[in-house]
């Protein structure tokens, strides 16, 4: 479930992943590192903005960071303090008036704000705003906050605070004035934001991975409703909301999040592992080999072969050289995409009895392409087993699943799914065993259909 299934719109999509600098030299090149080891969490656009204490210089573009950044736009991006932004977008939201870091530019101060999560009550807020006067560059519910920020009045934590107070959904914010440094995280907690130390500074990272290529050590998460401010020496926390929950997105430890990151306590790639435990030890199938769908589903197979006692192999390759076959023509192409970008080796799983383990079925067609693959290479039988629950239920906190018509087990059956992907059985993860895998405060409204907060206007899906 990486960039080469993405690509074909048949997987998940998150946001983004924000990254931020303080008080370190060279931030912006730091960032830059930060943010490659996020680049799995957007790959449409990139962006970063440094200060030097007095001005605030941004830089972003579309494409990954290897295309948007040179040694020379780095070099140009001068301070010790920096935030970053890589972003997924949906087609019709991928102007350039959208990638971020977004800059607010006035005669109170200027700042800069990078966001990964999607508010549920953007919609009010925007035509409120625009009702005082507010004008909108982009489509981009991030936007929302600048504005709600700059109508605050008082310090600048205060106008966070105030700001804040008046969001639902899911959210994780960085924002960055000439000379400090703000981390917030909604009051349910479902997208992640952690703080680190950094030789005299500190770091904010949406995932711990971010920390380990900058040689940062993790302090802790930013709380549920919680505003960190740096500002020089200090480091401030203040609480915007009385009323809290920890309800991480379950689907962060399933496939978002990078197997060595580590989120409220646990390690993604053990959660992972366990989840493969648990799907085998009920599991009587009769098989030769488990296999798992790369990359993010590797740590599940292995777990999975650990219980049952199959031999855990590679049986699907992925070639990470390959163009992005959104690009392509026709649907015949972008078939043929999928075989470029991922193969199934023919020398172990010709005449075997393959236990697929993938992390999860969303709209179905890239399950079915990879199960005939695997047959096509000659497996005698395949046997899907899902890391996950059924995806049942659209997402309103940033995954680009907004409808019931593009899930497929909102449609179909166990069974019936079984049929249209071609396997020979196929099982799925309880919402019980996830969080006995992840922790029992998620956010599983994708499988359950029970959410967490109030989704406003955006509630009115769910009238099938």
């Amino acid at each position: 479930m990486d960039e080469y299934l993405e690509v074909l719109g048949n997987k998940l999509n998150e946001e983004c992943g924000c990254f931020g600098i303080y008080n370190v030299k060279d931030a912006a090149s730091l960032s830059y590192f930060g943010l490659h080891a996020l680049q799995h969490r957007g790959q449409e656009a990139c962006g970063i903005a440094s200060s030097d204490n007095k001005v605030i210089t941004c830089y972003k573009g579309k494409g990954l960071l290897s295309d948007v950044f040179t040694n020379k736009i780095l070099e140009d991006l001068a301070g010790k303090h920096a935030v970053g932004h890589v972003r997924y977008a949906k087609a019709h939201e991928n102007q350039i008036e959208n990638v971020q870091p977004l800059m607010v530019r006035s005669h109170t101060g200027h700042f800069a704000v990078v966001h990964n999560g999607a508010i549920v009550n953007a919609k009010e807020l925007k035509v409120e705003l625009e009702d005082l006067g507010s004008i909108f560059q982009g489509s981009s519910d991030s936007e929302i906050l600048a504005h709600l920020i700059q109508r605050e009045e008082g310090t600048m934590v205060y106008k966070i605070m105030n700001a804040c107070a008046k969001l639902e959904g899911a959210f994780a914010f960085i924002i960055m004035t000439k000379d400090c440094m703000y981390a917030v995280r909604d009051k349910n907690g479902l997208r992640p934001l952690s703080i680190a130390k950094l030789e005299n500074g500190y770091c904010v990272s949406s995932e711990s991975c971010a920390y380990d290529i900058v040689n940062a050590k993790l302090i802790r998460e930013v709380e549920p409703g919680e505003v960190i401010r740096i500002c020089g020496d200090d480091v401030q926390s203040f609480k915007y909301v009385d009323q809290i929950q920890k309800k991480m997105c379950a689907m962060e430890y399933i496939y978002f999040a990078r197997p060595d990151s580590v989120i409220e306590g646990i390690n993604v790639h053990n959660a992972r592992k366990l989840s493969g435990k648990l799907l085998a030890r009920k599991d009587k199938v009769k098989a030769d080999i488990v296999i798992g769908v790369p990359d993010s589903s590797l740590s599940a197979a292995i777990g999975y072969a650990e219980e049952s006692g199959l031999p855990y192999e590679i049986g699907l390759i992925k070639n990470r050289y390959v163009g992005r076959t959104f690009i392509q023509p026709t649907q015949k192409q972008r078939e043929r995409g999928v075989r470029m970008k991922l193969s199934a080796i023919s020398a172990i799983v010709n005449g075997k009895n393959v236990v697929m383990i993938d992390d999860s079925i969303v709209r179905g067609t890239t399950s079915k392409r990879i199960v005939q693959l695997l047959k096509d290479a000659g497996a005698k039988t395949v046997h899907v087993r899902i890391a996950s629950p059924e995806f049942k239920s659209p997402c309103f906190y940033g995954v680009d699943t907004s409808t019931y018509e593009e899930l497929i087990s909102s449609r179909l059956s166990v069974k019936e799914l079984r049929d249209y992907i071609g396997a020979d059985s196929l099982k799925f993860l309880s919402i019980d065993e996830v969080k006995e895998a992840n922790g029992p405060n998620l956010c599983v409204g994708c499988f359950s259909g029970k959410y967490p907060t109030n989704l406003f206007t955006l509630g009115n899906i769910l009238k099938k």
